[in-house]
């Protein structure tokens, strides 16, 4: 199977009204808040927020990649970065090599990557390098066939068939194109009038049980957030087997029962592990679920196949006010944000 294939199938298993030039100084240069910075930036209506810190993973795989790198190198990079499981749900990867050769940026260039969907339209936020030409972007997205915005600051509209005419496959994602020169910061959207609407929709820095969460997994290369009612459908076990779902219910009510979640946040962190954070409605529930949660992660994955165990071993364990964190350590082989954003019962929410 071509290797372009391979990734695609990854991103299948896996589919500000503030001060903006401080949110991008922010987002740009302090490692400790560049994902919750980024977080303000999507639309308040989003449920699923995808990170990945393309600089970092860059660094941490020791990737040599700039604007004049071929999309066959960026591929190479992909796939490296998807052995490590640094693709957690990226809306780029199938794109990549097509938008490096064609139309100016590609994950071997941007700083990072926000991609946030809801029902009301999802948006991909890139972060741009300070020495970024953003004047020659908007000379190659014209070329290509892109219809220039009335103002500066405005969508400039492609459409699927524009980017069809490409040499590669491109996520309707990038349909749209929204260029915020101040901030550093690329948008984009298969829904123009979406993207038009970004800026005054933005989360900002509300304090919910989301921003939570993302802010206790701390600096991540890959991360994926949901909020709580995302976390609900998103972890539930719904498509396992009926068998398991009953094997699933009593782990729970053996380990002492489980609390709604208010926020999840799941990323990989430099060096390899994981870090996992929960929010809870209060700090009985949360110390109550570190414990519940502890004993589950010894146990069986129903729905998953085997045992925790043998996917990682479980360090810390923490309940800090209402949100509790779970470090994980990857076995060798076990691609571990993958497999446990996608419905395990360690982290069933309801």
């Amino acid at each position: 199977m071509p290797r372009r294939r391979w990734i695609a199938i990854a991103v299948v298993l896996t589919v500000v009204a503030v001060a903006a030039g401080v949110v991008a100084w922010r987002v740009a240069r302090d490692d400790d808040t560049r994902l919750s910075a980024a977080l303000e930036l999507a639309p308040e209506s989003s449920e699923r927020f995808v990170w990945t810190d393309w600089a970092a993973v860059r660094a941490e795989l020791g990737a040599d990649l700039d604007a004049a790198s071929s999309g066959a190198e960026v591929e190479d990079f992909l796939l490296d970065a998807f052995d490590r499981d640094l693709l957690s749900g990226t809306a780029l990867a199938e794109s990549a090599p097509t938008i490096q050769e064609e139309m100016g940026f590609s994950p071997a260039t941007v700083d990072w990557e926000m991609f946030s969907q809801g029902s009301k339209g999802a948006v991909v936020a890139l972060g741009l390098p300070e020495d970024f030409d953003t004047a020659a972007l908007r000379d190659r997205i014209r070329s290509i066939g892109f219809t220039d915005p009335r103002e500066r600051d405005g969508v400039w509209v492609g459409g699927v068939d524009v980017l069809e005419t490409l040499g590669g496959p491109v996520t309707p994602e990038l349909a749209a194109l929204q260029i915020d020169d101040e901030a550093g910061v690329l948008y984009g959207s298969d829904d123009p009038s979406f993207l038009e609407d970004r800026a005054d929709a933005a989360r900002g820095d509300r304090e919910d049980g989301v921003a939570r969460a993302v802010a206790a997994v701390g600096p991540s290369l890959s991360a994926v957030a949901y909020t709580g009612d995302h976390a609900c459908g998103q972890l539930s076990m719904a498509e396992a087997d009926p068998t398991e779902r009953t094997r699933a219910a009593e782990l729970v009510e053996q380990a002492g029962g489980l609390h709604p979640l208010t926020g999840f946040a799941m990323s990989a962190r430099a060096g390899g592990d994981v870090r996992v954070a929960l929010t809870l409605d209060g700090e009985d529930q949360a110390r109550a679920d570190a414990d519940s949660r502890s004993r589950l992660a010894a146990g069986p994955a129903p729905g998953q196949g085997g045992t925790f165990p043998e996917r990682f071993a479980l360090g810390d364990v923490v309940a800090d006010g209402r949100v509790v964190t779970m470090d994980l350590t990857p076995v060798e082989g076990w691609s571990v944000l993958s497999d446990l954003s996608q419905g395990p019962v360690l982290f069933a929410s309801c």
